[in-house]
């Protein structure tokens, strides 16, 4: 099996416009964030995907996921305190049922495998 994230889709993942909507009130903890969402490409049980999200604060319930961000600054914030500052470049893991914060800098793109 092999999942297409080769250079094409990751340049892909950049250019895609993205349909924002208004993060869910209950998940705001500060700003007014919106998100954006498309899948570039399945295989099996397995999504790769882009995800974007601009300024603000938002809570989450994370489910299992690779990432790596394209582009923008955000501080994630896990469940157990820990927290990670990512950039473009940042590779990242969430679980199933984690709950993070994501206090969002400058607006963040991501590609994911789920």
């Amino acid at each position: 099996m092999s999942l297409p994230l080769d250079a094409a889709t990751v340049l892909q993942a950049l250019e895609l416009e993205l349909e924002h909507e208004p993060v869910d009130p209950e998940q705001v903890v500060d700003g007014s964030p919106t998100t954006g969402i498309a899948a570039l490409a399945e295989l099996d049980d397995w999504e790769v995907g882009v995800w974007e999200i601009t300024p603000g604060t938002v809570t989450d319930v994370e489910v299992d996921e690779v990432f790596i961000v394209l582009r923008g600054h955000a501080t994630l914030q896990r469940g157990d305190g820990s927290e990670v500052e990512l950039v473009a470049g940042s590779v990242g893991r969430l679980d199933d049922g984690e709950e993070t914060t994501w206090i969002v800098h400058d607006t963040l793109r991501k590609i994911y495998i789920a």
